[in-house]
């Protein structure tokens, strides 16, 4: 019976099998690299063992080093969780050669599976129905095509290539992602479908032969491949879902499946069913499954490996609708580029239970308040997950949930979730692997431009309440009061300026703004913008201010770190940087100059200094948060400077290039 479970993993999923362990009255042992000393999985454990380095390849994917800490610790087993070695034959072998419980399929069934080539003919054998794939890109006849890393998963080396041209840099560029997330940069190739979804099967497996499957979800929502937006039951046909369920199940007897899998499939748009992949783990999307069943699967993991009976006889009953949204740090609007940075503040109103299958408003996290985002690891920051009896239920109560959180200090893709839970496509489940393609609506903030300048002002008068507050004489006056009425008061924030007066009894007497601030000279500023909305202050104080707009009353959160400003309101959230009234003078940088916006490692340069270059031609490409990232040419013009090497690491705001816009002297 187990015992003392490690976790080989980090983040969200090792708090999620923490969770049941605690329900079950098993103890636990975190394993963390160094930049996870701090992390809440870390503080939750009963033990922690350190992994001495940062990134996964001097840690979380060393199996000696997890292994020497379960012996340290006192487990008697292992919990791979998911990506890392979750889905590494040897690590499981190892494992159990050190006479360890492995809470997972057997070594063989993983092996089976990982090599996703050897898998597609095991099934086919097996009646499971599968696309045209290839491994040699010479032998590709058709098009568009997809490469796939062979071993992992999560989106990380797969490209879509649409033509002969550009097949041999995509399975270079998938080769290097796979290396770098997984470890091994095997590809592969199979036909794209266009307009598929994406849709999968939980399966379950016990020792005594027993295998089941628990429904379909549908995962069709995604960016660079990885799934966003996940939920159960997928809206099918039920002739369909009973295919499904078969061909499921059929993988599974394949390969005597043990523990939770999940089987993957395209649905095309013509109802044929083609087989994907088999992850032989829990996967990320699971929550949205245990809250439409019931199950723990967690629990039934370590029931299972301990050589119990699968407690479920049969495929049980979906009960409601139950959707899931993966919370990132990163930038959609620039490519979906991920976002580091401390993370000052991370609350979600309404929530009814963490890690658990207790039906409502579930959250499932990695982080907390302060916690830092690092460039070492995946870009997912939690998920939320919303059960309802209804799908549209669930749709508007998770969307709602998502639009009053406040998350402050790094961005994240909260608000394409909102727009896309909320749109109309979405509602009619009319989705497809394709649907931010179609849908570049949903990239546009929730809070509107013409919004803004509310929530500047909203920000200035919080600043304005907390100077008072703090004033050791007179601190009932207004700020900047007056006898004699004179200039307002200025506000500067990085996109725009705040111009207001308060009278005497501290309400708003008149307000304006400029923006956005292209220069520092005042000749040459915008001119002042009076055509606004009337305002009235209702109150202000240094965390909440309450304006009246044409009659109507808006409240605004405010939350101030430094220069930073998080305003919260009731149409969407603003981001302000708060300029210094005496700037200190900085060097300038040379026009042209192209900045890293993230650390990250420097894989390849494709251009030469004095070369010339086109508007969107790939000048270099940076490594970073396991995914690669490229770097364009903004203009026409010559490569004038390259600062950086090839496996050069570079941090935040680093010159990776200059562009002289220049027509070229030669």
């Amino acid at each position: 019976m187990i015992t003392r479970l490690l976790v080989a993993n980090r983040g969200e999923i090792a708090r999620r099998v923490f969770a049941t362990c605690r329900a079950l009255g098993v103890a636990t042992v975190a394993v963390h690299s160094d930049a996870d000393a701090d992390a809440p999985f870390v503080a939750e454990a009963d033990h922690a063992v350190r992994l001495p380095g940062n990134t996964p390849a001097e840690t979380y994917l060393r199996i000696d080093l997890v292994l020497d800490a379960a012996r340290r610790s006192g487990a008697d087993a292992v919990h791979p969780g998911y990506g890392f070695l979750a889905e590494n034959a040897e690590f499981a072998a190892a494992v159990t050669d050190a006479g360890l419980t492995w809470v997972g399929p057997s070594a063989k069934a993983i092996a089976a599976m990982g090599d996703k080539m050897a898998a597609k003919a095991l099934l086919a054998d097996a009646g499971v129905p599968m696309l045209p794939t290839w491994t040699d890109p010479d032998q590709v006849t058709a098009f568009p095509v997809l490469v796939k890393a062979s071993a992992g998963g999560g989106g990380r080396g797969m490209r879509i290539v649409r033509d002969a041209a550009g097949l041999a840099e995509a399975v270079a560029g998938a080769r290097r992602e796979a290396a770098a997330a997984f470890g091994d940069g095997t590809v592969f190739i199979e036909r794209y479908v266009e307009r598929g979804r994406h849709v999968e099967v939980q399966i379950f497996g016990d020792t005594r032969g027993t295998i089941v499957a628990l429904g379909v979800r549908d995962c069709s929502v995604q960016r660079r491949h990885q799934k966003i937006v996940e939920e159960a039951p997928g809206v099918l046909p039920d002739e369909v879902r009973e295919r499904l369920h078969s061909a499921a199940v059929a993988a599974g007897r394949a390969v005597d499946y043990v523990g939770a899998g999940t089987v993957e499939f395209l649905l095309a748009p013509d109802g044929q069913v083609h087989f994907l992949e088999m992850n032989t783990r829990l996967q990320v999307e699971h929550p949205v499954t245990e809250l439409t069943t019931g199950l723990d699967l967690v629990r039934l993991q370590l029931l299972v490996a301990d050589g119990e009976p699968l407690p479920v006889p049969a495929t049980p009953v979906p009960q409601g609708h139950a959707i899931e949204v993966r919370l990132c740090a990163e930038e959609p609007a620039e490519g979906f580029r991920p976002a580091t940075g401390t993370l000052h503040r991370f609350a979600i109103p309404g929530v009814d239970a963490e890690f658990g299958p207790t039906r409502g408003l579930r959250l499932d996290s990695g982080v907390v308040d302060g916690s830092t985002v690092s460039v070492h690891y995946d870009s997912m920051l939690a998920k939320l997950v919303a059960w309802a009896p209804t799908r549209t239920e669930a749709a508007r109560a998770l969307a709602g949930a998502l639009a009053r959180a406040e998350l402050h200090g790094v961005a994240t893709n909260r608000d394409l979730l909102v727009r896309v839970l909320r749109s109309g496509e979405f509602a009619a489940a009319d989705v497809d692997t394709g649907f931010l393609d179609r849908h570049p609506e949903v990239f546009a903030p929730l809070l509107p431009a013409e919004q803004l300048p509310l929530a500047a002002l909203a920000a200035a008068l919080s600043g304005a309440a907390a100077r008072r507050a703090a004033a050791p004489v007179l601190a009932g006056l207004p700020s900047g009061w007056r006898n004699v009425p004179a200039v307002p008061q200025v506000t500067r924030f990085t996109d725009i300026e705040i111009h207001y007066r308060l009278t005497r009894t501290n309400t708003l007497a008149e307000w304006a703004r400029t923006g956005p601030l292209l220069t520092d000279s005042v000749e040459e500023r915008a001119p002042l913008d009076s055509e606004l909305p009337v305002v009235e202050l209702v109150s202000a104080d240094p965390d909440r201010v309450v304006l009246d707009v044409d009659g109507v009353r808006r409240a605004f959160r405010v939350h101030r770190v430094g220069s930073s400003v998080f305003v919260d309101g009731p149409d969407g959230a603003a981001s302000l940087t708060e300029l210094p009234r005496l700037p200190r003078p900085t060097a300038a940088l040379a026009a042209g100059s192209l900045l890293a916006p993230l650390p990250g490692a420097v894989t390849r340069v494709h251009v030469e200094v004095g070369q010339r270059v086109a508007a969107g031609d790939l000048l270099l490409t940076l490594e970073a948060m396991k995914l690669e990232h490229p770097v364009l040419a903004p203009a026409d013009g010559v490569v004038a400077e390259l600062p950086v090497a090839p496996g050069g690491q570079v941090e935040t705001g680093a010159v990776l290039a200059v562009v002289d816009p220049e027509e070229d002297p030669q």
